[in-house]
């Protein structure tokens, strides 16, 4: 292995650990006054909620599986056959996954004017992480853009993707 493939695989291993702890801060920091929603679709199922500032809604077709959750914030989510859809909205974030194919992309967004659009299509693992100002996106074709605040946005297969620091 030339000490180039080192490297990559020494970066791609920092941003896992850096996407893994900012998932662990996102779920775990205080949260608003409104009540968290969460809308869950395993096979051919649709679902959404509302309460105050927090929605979300999932919908997935048969062998498909997709969850939304907001809090104060808005979650959507929706899978084909074979794919796996997450999105999560906190504190005024808006998260929003759509897979195919056997995708399986997870969007989160946190803070005020995160916005996280993720689309996931062929066998593939997206993250995409969004902080207050920051607005990231993946259109499924490989191409991600991160503007604004922090933000990350990347295949986990590929290696492919983009970072924001505001």
């Amino acid at each position: 292995m030339n000490t180039t493939h080192k490297s990559l695989r020494r970066t791609a291993a920092a941003i896992l650990g850096a996407a893994a702890a900012a998932s662990v801060a996102v779920l775990a920091a205080p949260t608003a006054a409104a009540a968290p929603v969460d809308c869950r679709a395993p096979g051919a199922a649709e679902v959404a909620r509302a309460d105050g500032t927090s929605e979300c809604a999932a919908a997935s077709v048969p062998g498909g599986a997709a969850a939304a959750y907001g809090m104060d914030g808005w979650g959507r989510a929706a899978a084909g056959a074979g794919s796996l859809a997450l999105a999560v909205g906190r504190d005024g974030g808006r998260a929003s996954s759509v897979a195919t194919g056997g995708g399986a992309p997870a969007a989160i967004a946190m803070g005020p004017g995160a916005s996280v659009t993720l689309a996931g299509t062929g066998p593939e693992l997206t993250l995409g992480l969004a902080a207050a100002g920051a607005t990231v996106t993946s259109d499924g074709a490989g191409n991600y853009t991160c503007t604004g605040g922090p933000g990350f946005a990347g295949n986990l297969l590929t290696l492919r993707g983009c970072m924001s620091q505001g």
